[in-house]
Formats: structure tokens, sequence, C-alpha cells
């Protein structure tokens, strides 16, 4: 029935520096609906986000509002702290762990790593990547550490 997330939405004080902002990060302007809501590809023709112009967004941060984690390839995730950096974004501090490297959170036969970053209104976004868990490792570490530990025990990331 589901076959993966179609759209999100986050609130924003201004919608064309949001939309140029967004566009930096390689999403694509899709279309405006009256001056105040802007739709940009993620994926085109599978997944977007919705950028709503709103005189109120100074919410209280919480994951499970103004969040979102956008799929990237493990090289991907690999290049971008550079890439971020490049284009004039930060990555933060989250979990525990500096913004200078994406990190790993395992669970069960699976992990996600990970890097964190806001928006120009404080909404969290982060580049995600799933990861396979062959050694069932529990503890949260940084990417390079993760990579060393499957590397001792013979295997390897890609």
């Amino acid at each position: 029935m589901i076959l993966g997330l179609y759209e999100a939405h986050l609130p924003v004080r201004n919608l064309q520096r949001s939309i140029d902002f967004y566009a930096g990060l390689g999403l694509k302007l899709d279309h405006i609906v009256d001056e105040k809501i802007a739709f940009l590809w993620i994926a085109e023709e599978q997944s977007w986000l919705g950028l709503w112009q709103a005189d109120q967004v100074e919410l209280p941060y919480h994951p499970s509002i103004r969040h979102i984690a956008f799929h990237v390839s493990l090289a991907g995730l690999r290049e971008s702290v550079a890439w971020l950096t490049e284009r004039g974004f930060t990555p933060r501090k989250a979990f525990g762990f500096e913004g200078t490297e994406p990190f790993v959170m395992p669970i069960a036969q699976h992990a996600h790593a990970k890097i964190h970053f806001n928006d120009l209104d404080g909404n969290s976004l982060e580049f995600i990547t799933k990861l396979d868990n062959p050694l069932g490792a529990q503890d949260y570490m940084y990417l390079s550490e993760w990579e060393t530990l499957l590397n001792e025990h013979g295997f390897t990331l890609e």
C-alpha cells in the first residue's frame, strides 16, 4: 500500500529566501500558490517539500514537527560536511555528536548514518542513509569509527 513519503511541510518566514535555500540543497521548484506556499521536488515526481510562509514559525522544536530527513547515498553522506559548508550551511551538533562528520546510530540488524543542520528558520534537517549492522553493534559513534570497527572484523561499508 504505502510506497514512500510523498510530501512534508515546513513553516518559513520568507518564502523566496527559503526557496533559494532549498534550491541550494538541490531541490527543484515546481510551483508557488498564492505567493505564500511553494512546492519543491525532493525527488522529481516522487516526493516534494511544501514551504508555507507564516508570521509565526518559532514553535518549540520537537522531532515530530519541523524536521525532515533527506535520504542520501553513503558516498553523498561522506561528502556532506564539505558539501554543506561549501554552500554556506553549517552542520550542527546532534545526539551529542559535533557536526564535524556524520555519525552512526545502530538499531538491531541495521544502522543509520546521518548529519544534521538547520534551515534559515530553524527547521531541523538531516541527511541520512541506511547501513547494515553485521556485528550487531549498539553504540552510537562517528562514521569513521564505524568504518574502522567493521574493517577490524573483515567487513566493509560499501
